[in-house]
């Protein structure tokens, strides 16, 4: 019998230890890291302006604006809306994805005065798995500098400098492909960064 009461009380013990390690100090030290070394990632990369935010560059949102870049097709909710994060699910076989990427094609197309034999970058015309990712191709990008350097009255060579100046390489240099965040670049071109 001492041996029960012994083992029961070595497991709550165990279990009130465990408890405090992996739910309190743990999660405390990890947090308190990342305070320190990446505030601003640990945070939401948060973009703010005149102490309101406007944004995170981990997130897309919506630029409906000729003189904008626009990021890739949401399927989130009503589009962009993070509570409703996710794919369509829909299938290559699907006619409602096949239908839905040539009105997309044709979009892009009219809306950046390319020629029917232009190929469009497949994010240009798909949404991501997440229908969140603030990121487009650099060749998404230049395709739509033309457009843009017109709204904006500025030279199709100021706007490539800046799609570079936020081009982003290869994470470690070989994980993924380069990316152009389509928040930061817009607001660069506002002048609000």
């Amino acid at each position: 019998m001492n041996t029960l009461f012994r083992e029961i009380r070595n497991s709550i013990v165990g279990i009130l230890a465990l408890s405090v390690l992996l739910c309190g100090v743990y999660p405390l030290i990890t947090w308190g890291l990342g305070q320190m070394l990446f505030n601003g990632k640990a945070n939401g990369s948060l973009l703010v302006e005149e102490g309101k935010v406007t944004g995170s560059a981990l997130l897309a949102q919506g630029f409906a604006g000729r003189q904008y870049f626009h990021p890739r097709p949401s399927a989130a909710g009503r589009g962009y809306d993070a509570q409703s994060s996710g794919g369509s699910n829909l299938g290559p076989l699907s006619r409602t994805l096949a239908e839905t990427v040539k009105r997309r094609v044709d979009e892009y197309r009219r809306e950046n005065g390319l020629a029917p034999d232009v190929p469009v970058p497949a994010d240009a015309v798909t949404a991501s798995a997440s229908g969140l990712d603030p990121h487009i191709s650099p060749e998404n990008a230049f395709i739509q500098a033309k457009r843009i350097a017109r709204e904006r009255g500025m030279t199709e060579g100021a706007v490539i400098r800046k799609i570079r100046e936020h081009t982003e390489a290869r994470t470690f240099g070989i994980l993924g492909e380069p990316r152009v965040n389509v928040l930061t670049l817009n607001c660069a071109l506002d002048g609000r960064l």
